[in-house]
């Protein structure tokens, strides 16, 4: 692998993290991103990790090439992901893999902290080479579905979908929520594993992209029909019936309860099966590890139903796979069917 960042101290502490691993090697480093482009030609790695904030050719610049001329998994390892999410987000859409804050103390420069992180992520990206192949990129999809022309009535099937993402999840996100009609009859409620402040940017940016409303979930806010929610970093979130009226409402709860992720998925869907039963959708999409495992098994024994993105179009295949082998799926389909499958389940067209 590659590893790119201007400072000469980043370089050296990134390679000999890495290094240290038996089944990983640094073959180069790079300090600009005109001097990784070069060694990416030559060099081919499997995986590079890039910096954000570099002189001349930025990284969010170099990216952009990387893909176009040599597309491959990039991992974005750079301070500026927790000052500029912005940045960090942009560089997602552009089709970076996956990335890792250096969350470097300001009287300390050790960064030994992020190994484990980057390590996972690394061994990620390259399996996920390994089965795709060199990466491409594929256009934003319309605004809307094709399907919001047909004339639909409302059924009572399925009358929320929550959806659990994380590694590959932004990008993926960014492709299907745009698909949804401005008048989808059920609310989407939503975790996507990222770190404390960057949820709220990456809904304000979904939201600017969707014809449904995006937003970041706030404790006590009503569940609306035709909005998606985000578990905001660093919270779980639960939905619940409000007591005075029943109406159906955001809980939010930072106590870890035995979750390895802070927001779980698996604490969100197991609410949504408990309230509501048969009428529940859960979406399991592409991300490390096997959080949503037991809240899509939740869903699936009250008999909801139960969709996992294929594994030809995740970027790690690993959430979907453990529902699968725990045979708890009702679907398996590829990202851009996610949309239609759910419009599906929550409208049926008028008869002629």
């Amino acid at each position: 692998m590659l590893v790119v960042d201007d400072s000469a101290f980043m370089r050296i502490a990134l390679a000999r993290m890495i290094n240290c691993e038996p089944d990983l090697e640094v073959v180069a480093s790079a300090s600009c991103g005109s001097c990784a482009l070069e060694k990416i030609n030559v060099l081919d790695p499997d995986v590079v990790t890039l910096d954000i904030a570099m002189p001349g050719l930025d990284g969010l610049s170099t990216l952009r090439c990387i893909m176009k001329e040599f597309p491959r998994p990039v991992i974005i390892v750079s301070a500026s992901t927790r000052k500029d999410t912005d940045t960090t987000l942009a560089a997602l859409s552009a089709g970076a893999f996956d990335y890792v804050p250096k969350q470097l103390d300001p009287a300390s420069l050790d960064i030994t902290h992020i190994k484990s992180d980057l390590v996972a992520r690394i061994r990620a990206a390259a399996q996920a080479r390994r089965n795709h192949g060199p990466l491409a990129h594929s256009r934003k999809p319309p605004k809307t579905g094709q399907l919001k022309d047909h004339r639909f009535v409302p059924v009572m099937t399925r009358e929320i979908v929550a959806i659990g993402v994380s590694t590959g999840g932004p990008k993926a996100l960014e492709q299907i929520l745009p698909r949804f009609p401005v008048d989808l009859p059920v609310p989407i409620v939503i975790v996507q594993h990222m770190p404390i402040g960057f949820t709220g940017p990456f809904a304000e940016r979904l939201d600017a992209l969707c014809s449904i409303g995006v937003v970041e979930a706030a404790q006590g806010e009503l569940i609306q029909s035709g909005i998606a929610y985000i578990a905001p970093a660093g919270t779980h979130m639960q939905v619940s019936r409000r007591t005075s009226d029943s109406q159906l409402m955001v809980s939010l709860n930072s106590q870890a309860r035995d979750a390895l992720h802070i927001p779980s998925i698996d604490v969100l869907m197991k609410s949504v099966a408990e309230v509501f039963h048969s009428r529940a959708m859960g979406v399991i999409m592409t991300g490390m590890g096997s959080d949503g495992a037991e809240g899509i098994s939740a869903i699936f024994r009250e008999g909801g139903l139960t969709i996992g993105q294929n594994e030809a179009t995740c970027a790690v295949y690993g959430m979907p796979r453990a529902c699968s082998e725990l045979g708890v799926l009702s679907r398996m389909v590829p990202l851009l069917d996610i949309p239609k499958q759910i419009i599906q389940e929550t409208r049926r067209r008028q008869p002629d």
